[in-house]
């Protein structure tokens, strides 16, 4: 996995690659004192993994992440507790305290490899077409449903929820594979937590900031974010 490293010290930056030194599936392409320089090397180099602090000069790690359009995997590493939950709000993939507790970088690690695993088995699957049948399981529950009922997948932390008739089950995927197995004539990705089923889209308004709302079938009302807004009006428009 291509991984940065975000922190103003270089001490703790040190300290972080010599501890990720010990898993050869990651593979530190860079490390960045600010999130200027972190948002230049996310875009520029697309790493699937970063590791950032809170707490730097300027804009935080936490301000970064809220303004990206599907961001990579971000695990946070500071010194301060309280930002834990604005952090998972954000979808953060995990929060690490400083010092870094080599077991509990070794949990992290152990799931993402886990979840790597997931993508692995469908990989050669071909993509999802309106009418193909999928199959969802979230613990002892399982569902065969047509793809077309789904209205829409949820990004929830390390899950997604998934959205269809009257149910809401989560599986253990991230939004990102998802898009990648969709038809892009069938689902929209509209911001970086909703991907959205088109045939489902009942209502579409305009919204603050130049973006858009659309309204579901379920009554599920979703904002476009700005950027997806210009996607969408270059697809549909006439």
């Amino acid at each position: 996995m291509k991984t940065i490293i975000v922190d103003d010290e270089r001490l703790a930056r040190e300290e972080l690659k010599g501890l990720l030194s010990e898993y050869e599936d990651i593979e530190v392409i860079g490390e960045y004192k600010n999130a200027i320089e972190a948002k230049e090397a996310i875009e520029r180099d697309q790493p699937d993994l970063v590791f950032m602090d809170i707490q730097m000069p300027g804009e935080t790690g936490l301000q970064l992440l809220e303004k990206m359009q599907n961001p990579p995997r971000t695990i946070f590493v500071t010194a301060y507790d309280e930002y834990a939950i604005k952090a998972f709000e954000l979808n953060a993939y995990d929060y690490l305290m400083k010092p870094i507790d080599p077991e509990r970088l070794s949990e992290v690690h152990s799931r993402l490899m886990e979840e790597n695993r997931l993508p692995e088995s469908v990989e050669n699957a071909s993509v999802l077409k309106e009418g193909d049948k999928v199959l969802i399981k979230d613990g002892d529950k399982v569902w065969f449903i047509n793809v077309n009922d789904i209205r829409y997948f949820e990004s929830e932390g390390n899950y997604v929820k998934v959205k269809f008739d009257s149910f809401r089950p989560l599986i253990l995927r991230s939004l990102n594979s998802l898009e990648e197995r969709m038809d892009e004539r069938l689902f929209f990705r509209a911001n970086r937590k909703f991907l959205v089923n088109l045939n489902h889209i009942v209502n579409v308004e305009s919204w603050f900031n130049g973006g858009l709302q659309i309204e579901l079938s379920c009554g599920t009302k979703i904002e476009i974010s700005r950027r997806q807004t210009i996607k969408f009006k270059d697809r549909f428009s006439l």
